[in-house]
């Protein structure tokens, strides 16, 4: 995963401007990487070279995985305020989650910027943010913590549960969970 992990900040680094595409599951790929390392770590005895090499190794993986984090949010961010077209098919379902209510916010207000410029009236309706979400689980998933803190958990399937909006949306992303319409 080290190998991996570095050609993709290269590549990220290299490409100034366009986000570039992502492994699929990179982020839950790279957690699970970090996890194993620190419960390895854990284990050894932290005089011998084993673990001092880990130990250099867990703090290069912090590092890449801190810049490669802060590179894609600088040309998320860039993209969208300058209103240049940012390639969705290159962004992981998790940013897409994230970024998706920012990329509204700004179409809609430059939509209304747009309106007014060219004498027109436009009546904004104020968003109303989703707070929490009904689920209905497909899969067994592992107790989870939310986004507010709480925790959640464990389901199996068939079992309901009302969760955060942004725990909500992850977990439909990735096919273990589907939205109930309680209308």
């Amino acid at each position: 995963m080290y190998n991996e992990l570095y050609q993709i900040w290269k590549r990220e680094k290299e490409n100034k401007n366009e986000i570039q595409r992502l492994p699929k599951e990179f982020y839950g790929k790279l957690a699970s990487y970090i996890k194993k390392m620190k419960e390895e770590y854990r284990m050894l005895d932290k005089k011998t070279l084993k673990a001092r090499l880990m130990d250099k190794e867990f703090k290069n993986v912090k590092a890449i995985s801190n810049e490669l984090f802060f590179l894609r949010f600088k040309k998320l961010q860039e993209g969208v305020f300058s209103q240049n077209s940012i390639s969705m098919g290159n962004l992981t379902q998790e940013e897409k989650t994230l970024f998706g209510d920012v990329l509204s916010l700004l179409n809609g207000y430059h939509a209304f910027h747009k309106d007014i410029l060219n004498g027109k009236s436009s009546s904004v309706k104020k968003f109303e943010k989703q707070d929490s979400v009904v689920l209905r689980f497909i899969e067994d998933i592992p107790g989870l913590i939310g986004v507010d803190m709480k925790t959640y958990g464990p389901f199996g399937p068939e079992d309901i549960a009302i969760l955060p909006l942004e725990n909500a949306r992850i977990l439909i992303n990735q096919g273990l969970a589907i939205e109930v319409h309680t209308n």
